[in-house]
This record gives structure tokens, sequence and C-alpha cells, in this order.
């Protein structure tokens, strides 16, 4: 009888368990504990359908009492449905991926380098803090890098540049040169 593959009737407000016992009626939304959280809908089945079941330890851990079964009202449930379709599309994951590098340098900073508690009080120290934080990480990222022996290719040549290099015409090796 577990909540997760309980179907649920909305027009007869019951929700049946896999084992097939149907519940007495839900209740609710009931608020949650959390002001952000989505209000609940609670479904109760009685000690007597949940006491004999074969499946009850799989489903409750309570020995005295039956099993409870909480979910979102309709509304919320077809958003949930919805929303988690729309992740599973590679537009949304193309999206997110721009997202995902700086969720992991944020925890980076949270949880690698204490950021949740600040060390100082005042807001000017506290930014410094910050600071000298996202130095020091991007040292270590720098530090990070392989080390190479050849010097780094130089920048391709522009539209202008190549147009003059296609009609032969001399250009200095830097352009400030031309006034001296």
């Amino acid at each position: 009888m577990t909540g997760t593959t309980s179907t649920s009737t909305s027009t007869r407000r019951q929700v049946t368990c896999p084992r097939g016992q149907v519940s007495q009626g839900w209740h609710g939304p009931y608020p949650t504990s959390s002001p952000t959280a989505a209000p609940l809908i609670v479904a109760r089945f009685t000690k007597g359908q949940c006491q004999p079941c074969p499946d009850r330890p799989r489903c409750i851990s309570s020995r005295e009492s039956a099993r409870n079964v909480g979910f979102p009202p309709r509304e919320l449930r077809d958003l949930q449905v919805r929303v988690r379709t729309e992740q599973q599309t590679p537009e949304w994951k193309a999206r997110y991926a721009v997202r995902s590098g700086i969720e992991g340098t944020i925890n980076e900073f949270a949880h690698g380098h204490g950021m949740r508690r600040c060390r100082y009080r005042g807001q000017p120290k506290a930014h410094l803090q910050h600071v000298l934080t996202a130095i020091a990480v991007n040292i270590e990222r720098l530090s990070g890098q392989p080390v190479t022996d050849e010097a780094p290719s130089p920048r391709p040549p522009t539209a202008f540049q190549t147009f003059l290099d296609e009609n032969d015409v001399p250009r200095p090796k830097s352009w400030r040169a031309l006034g001296t």
C-alpha cells in the first residue's frame, strides 16, 4: 500500500492501494508545515484494512496506526506532470545547462569554502571576504590548468586585415606605428 503506487479517483474522493483496499475518503487540502510548500490532500486507511495486509512492512513502519497517503491537489499534480515532461526536452536541458554551471560554482563556494557563514560583521567586511574568496578560487582554478611550453596561438586576423592581405596592401605589425 505504498503512496507512490496508489491510484486516486477524484470523483469518489477515494484512493486504492496496490492490494485493492479502498480508503474511506480523503480530506483537505491541508497546509503543510512549510509556508512555501504546496498543500496536501490526505487519504486515510483504517487499521482493519492495514493490519492483515502482507505488504504492511513495505508500506508503514508503525505497528499500531494505519496508512495515510498525502498527494497534491489535481491542479498542482497536472502542473508537476507537465513540468517534468518539459524537463525531458532538449530545449529545456540546453537552457538548464547554463544555470547548472553557476549552480556548481555557488555549490563550490558554499560547501568548499565556507561561504554559508560570514567570518566578519558588517557589509563592507563581508564583501571583502567574498571578493578575496573569489580571487582565491580563481587562482586555485588557474593553477589546475595544464602547463604548456608553447606560446598561445595568435588571434585570427580580422576581416579588414584579411582584405589587406588579399589585396597585397602592406600593414605594419602595430597600427600605432603608423604615425611615427
